[in-house]
């Protein structure tokens, strides 16, 4: 066979470069399908960390990338666990700090990470047929601020997405004003109700 060369062309100043995006609704009810809340992570970049890494090294790239949640990955690429931005921020710091007698900024993520044995996650064939009323009632039932999306891909279980209540509340219109998991089912149902 012979092969000929393709055509080409210069850029012209005003190209962009194509990422990956999960461009989710910007409203949506609570008979919406689930997926319409679901970051996926084949049309999305999961951001991470290492356990080794500071805790303030975690913040910045959380303020960089605009999230308040990086999956913690150990040497061999699997999830070891979770670090948000409530737990950078909250009493876990200096709780490490009194017990190892360290300053704040050598606090690492592994000190204060969620662990992978201690999250729970959603099938996503499960979330493929569940409407956004059913991601609010697991998250509230949970009382977390987030749910892990799974999927097993040749005989390996992995992360395929993220269900988080800020981005289901934003979805929503509904504007919560306390960090608490506790109180904001109840300013979500509040608003819901009124809506």
């Amino acid at each position: 066979m012979t092969y000929t060369r393709l055509p080409t062309r210069n850029l012209d100043k005003t190209a962009g470069l194509l990422r990956p995006a999960c461009v989710l609704p910007e409203r949506v009810g609570l008979e919406n399908p689930a997926l319409d809340v679901m970051t996926d992570f084949r049309r999305l970049t999961a951001f991470i960390a290492t356990p080794g890494d500071t805790i303030k090294q975690a913040e910045e790239r959380m303020l960089r990338r605009k999230v308040r949640l990086l999956f913690v990955m150990d040497g061999e690429d699997r999830v070891a666990g979770l670090v948000t931005s409530t737990d950078i921020h909250g009493e876990k710091p200096m709780q490490v700090v009194q017990s190892h007698g360290i300053r704040r900024d050598e606090v690492l993520v592994g000190d204060i990470m969620t662990p992978v044995d201690l999250l729970e996650a959603v099938d996503f064939d499960d979330i493929a047929h569940a409407r956004v009323g059913h991601v609010l009632e697991t998250l509230k039932s949970r009382g977390r601020q987030h749910a892990l999306v799974i999927e097993n891909t040749n005989g390996r279980q992995l992360v395929r997405g993220l269900l988080s209540l800020s981005q289901l509340c934003k979805q929503l219109g509904v504007t919560i004003e306390t960090t608490e998991v506790a109180h904001s089912f109840i300013e979500i149902e509040q608003h819901l109700a009124h809506a």
